[in-house]
This record gives structure tokens, sequence and C-alpha cells, in this order.
């Protein structure tokens, strides 16, 4: 007499195909493997195409900087000639350190950027210091900082001509940074779409400055060219903090490999969307800067505190008040890029076990690393009304390139320590060298022009050492304090529905 199969409700016992359900909606197949309610397995798909590649670097690199304060270049050179040449550079430059996270991206086939290829390279150690950077300063205080831009704009045509509340505009920002938070929480493929449209709006907005502006020039307007390479104005002692700007304003072409498991064909899609997206934005920066050129003296320029909307108030009058609109949502944009690509490192190293297990898990049905996006809100929010977030990112600047720099270094080393890697796309040598040369020459330049803000910078990325071994190197941990770690990642798991990816 054989026994009849067993049927189920959701409450933990075996299904007629062999299949447990737990009770938060998700089963596993006999292997054990957790599935969704919707029975895909729950892990972060490959969503992100060459199209969303190229639209989270371009629309993550391009934020409110373009739009409002090209003069610190301009300011630093003395000469509009040498200011083009300096914003041309940057993005070679720029372009050197893309593609050296191409190779880093074809060759190391995971998701974390900075943090991935530091812990392939020279360990966990060096690693978690760089997440710990991340985690408790520079992350919340970029994204308050790029948000509070937002919170600005967008409400700027609302209260014109009259100054904006600066609660306001705190409440403003905190409903953009939620927005957010909650869309990438969502859905990974709305995420991706938002994103586009984000991109493309900004490069609308961009387009709608560079073509009256070359127009003007096609006419004859060049004027304010004239003796443009004037070597009695240019400044050689402000050319390295010239270049320091240029290249701020060009960061963020790294953020596609903080994906890179998410990506459809990394070999090809990482290299062609970092390629295309860096061609893009030095051809935007550059003809942008051009058309302020073509509309405003050099004096005019440095006297604007938003270009942008001086140069459409020269050329389009009432059409003006759009400007604001245009940076509100290009600020969303990087502010939308800037996440997605940093939940990632989050969710990494969760798996990699530098932060609680809970940050590496899925939601069963969003199949979106739902903690890992939301680690950063109640930071984030907290520094925005209490912080004093403008002093924190001076502190902070030089650690970006302190670690990209390492980050380039790690590639020359592994190199030699690791010839036999496959290496799908590889650049040739003097590309990483030239590239991390000029990180730690800026690092230097940090050094020497601010050192007390940098060395409290440096000192509280050194709190990372007595962190990585008191919570990471020492597992002896008592065993009450075991029990209420293991009870707080279940409580958040069955709260968020999220569970352990597929491996």
């Amino acid at each position: 007499m054989t026994k009849k199969p067993t049927s189920t409700q959701k409450d933990g016992r075996v299904a007629t195909n062999g299949h447990v359900f737990s009770q938060n909606g998700t089963h596993s197949d006999p292997s054990g493997k957790p599935q969704g309610a919707d029975n895909r397995r729950v892990e972060l798909g490959k969503k992100v195409t060459l199209l969303r590649g190229i639209s989270i670097i371009i629309g993550t690199i391009i934020g409110a900087g373009i739009f409002i304060s090209p003069k610190g270049i301009l300011k630093h050179t003395g000469s509009v000639g040498m200011s083009l040449i300096v914003w041309i550079a940057c993005g070679v430059l720029s372009l050197f350190g893309a593609l050296s996270y191409a190779e880093l991206g074809t060759c190391i086939k995971k998701s974390g950027g900075h943090y991935t290829y530091i812990m392939e390279a020279f360990g966990p150690q060096m690693a978690f210091i760089r997440l710990w950077a991340d985690l408790i300063a520079i992350r919340p205080a970029a994204t308050a900082v790029i948000s509070l831009a937002f919170g600005q704009y967008i409400l700027e045509p609302l209260f014109m001509p009259c100054d904006i509340p600066p609660m306001a505009v705190k409440l403003a920002t905190a409903i953009g940074i939620t927005s957010v938070m909650y869309l990438n929480s969502m859905s990974v493929t709305w995420t991706a779409r938002i994103q586009i449209f984000l991109t493309f709006s900004k490069l609308l907005a961009i387009a709608i400055i560079i073509v009256p502006g070359l127009y003007q020039l096609f006419k004859g307007e060049t004027r304010n060219f004239d003796n443009a390479f004037e070597l009695t104005n240019v400044k050689l002692s402000g050319m390295p903090l010239a270049f320091y700007s240029g290249m701020y304003a060009y960061a963020g072409w790294f953020y596609l490999n903080f994906v890179t498991e998410e990506v459809d064909n990394p070999e090809r899609t990482v290299p062609l969307a970092i390629s295309i997206s860096m061609l893009v934005v030095t051809s935007c920066y550059v003809l942008t800067n051009v058309a302020y050129y073509t509309v405003m003296t050099a004096e005019e320029l440095l006297a604007s505190d938003a270009v942008a909307v001086t140069f459409a108030e020269k050329m389009m009058g009432n059409f003006s008040i759009a400007v604001p609109v245009f940076v509100a949502l290009s600020c969303y944009g990087s502010m939308n890029g800037g996440l997605f690509a940093y939940s990632r490192m989050f969710y990494v190293a969760s798996r990699e076990g530098h932060l609680p297990e809970v940050l590496s898990m899925i939601h069963v049905r969003r199949h979106t690393p739902l903690t890992a996006v939301f680690i950063l809100y109640p930071m984030t929010i907290l520094q925005l009304f209490v912080g004093d977030i403008y002093s924190l990112l001076n502190f902070m600047s030089f650690l970006r390139w302190l670690f990209i720099g390492v980050v380039v270094l790690g590639l020359i080393y592994l190199r030699y320590t690791k010839p036999d890697l496959p290496r799908p796309f590889k650049v040739p040598l003097f590309i990483p060298v030239v590239f991390c040369l000029t990180c730690f020459f800026m690092v230097f330049l940090s050094l020497y022009s601010d050192p007390v803000n940098t060395g409290i910078g440096f000192a509280i990325a050194l709190t990372g050492i007595p962190a990585y071994y008191i919570f990471i190197y020492y597992n002896h941990r008592p065993k009450w304090i075991q029990r209420v770690l293991d009870s707080f990642n279940r409580t958040l798991q069955i709260i968020l529905e999220v569970v352990p990816a597929e491996q």
C-alpha cells in the first residue's frame, strides 16, 4: 500500500512536488534552495543591459556641478583657454581610470567596486577600512549633499524671487531621499528605467545650453575667446587645484563596477558602457563650457552663483525658470544611480562577513537587496538635519582619491602576482600607471593645501582598524551577544521578508 502524497498550505509542511514552504511565502526546492512565491530563484538577476549601464554611469556623473559652478576651474586657471584644456585633460584622465576599472570588472566578476578589488589585491583589512569610511561618513554625507541640491532646486520655481526657508529645503530633501530609497527597494527594473529617463532629461538640459551657445558661436560671437591663452592670466600655482575640481566633476565612472554581477554579458557591456559614457560626458562638459563662454565673459561667469541660470536668463528669458527643474532632475538621477550602486557594495560586504548577514539577503518577491538599500537611510537623514555635511565632505574628499589610487595600484599588483588571471579586456600598462600617479598626486595636494581637515578625515578612516579587530577578526563573542545578534537578524528577516540569495 503506497502512502498518499502530502498536500500543504504555507505552514512548513512538504508539498506534493517536494518543495518546502516557509511562513513568509518563500519555499525551497528538494535541494533546499530558496525560491520566491512566483517560483523564480531568489537572486539579483542580470538586468543591467548596455543602455542601462550607460545610464547608470552618465546619470551619476552628471549632477548639479556642470549647471551650477564650473567657475572653480576658471578661477584656478585664470584663462578661458586653459580652463577648456583642463576640462579635456580631466576627461582623458578619468577615461584612464574608467578603462582600468573596466579591466578589473571583466577579470573579477564580482559586484562591490572598490571594496571587492581592494579585497582581491590587498586583503580583507584594507577592504574593511574602505567599507568603514564609506558606511559611517562618506556615503551618508555625499548622499545628503546631492539631495540638498535636489531640495534647493526643486523648490526654486515655487519661491522665486524669494529665498527658500532652510527647513523647507531639508523637508524636500528628506522626501527625495525617501523616494529614492523606496524606488530602489521595490524594483531593479523600474530603478533602471527611471535612471534612463533621468539621464535623457539631463542630456536634454545640456543640449538646451549647448545648441544655442554653439549657434551664437557659429554666428561669429567669438569675442570672449580673444586672447583665450593669454599667459599673463594663467596661474600655474592654481593648476593642481583646477585639476582637483575637474576630476571631482567627472567622478562616478566607477559605479557600473558596483553591480557587475547584475550586468548582462559583463565582458562586453562593462568596457563598452564605460567608453561610451566617458566620451559622451567629456563632450558634454567641454561643449557646455564653450557655450557658457560664448554668451558670458569670464568675469560674468565668475560672478554667477548658478551659471546655467545666468546663461538661460541671457538667452531664453522666461524659459530660464525651467533650468532649476532640470538641475533637480539631474540631482535626482545622481541620487538614484549612486544608491543603486553603493547598496551592492554593502550587499557584497555582508556576503563576505564584514557586515550583518541580513544585509546580503534578497526580498522574496521584489528580488532587491532591501536591507542593503536602507542601511544608509538613518545616517543620511541624521546628517541632513543635525550634521555639518560640507565639513565632513572636506574631511573625506581626499580619501576617495586615495582608495581609488589604491584600487588601480591593485590592478598593477595583480598583473604581476596573478599573471594567469583571465583578462577579457586588458589596457596598456601606462594607463593605470598614469592614473594611479594622478590620484596619489591629488592626495598629496590635499595633505599640503589643507592638512588639518585632511588629517581629520584620515583619522576617521583609521578608526576602521580597531573596528575590524573588534567586530571581524576576534569572533569569539560572548554567547549572549551572539544570541542577540542572531535574534536581530531573524527579526529583520521576518519583518522585511528577505532570504539568503540562491548561490
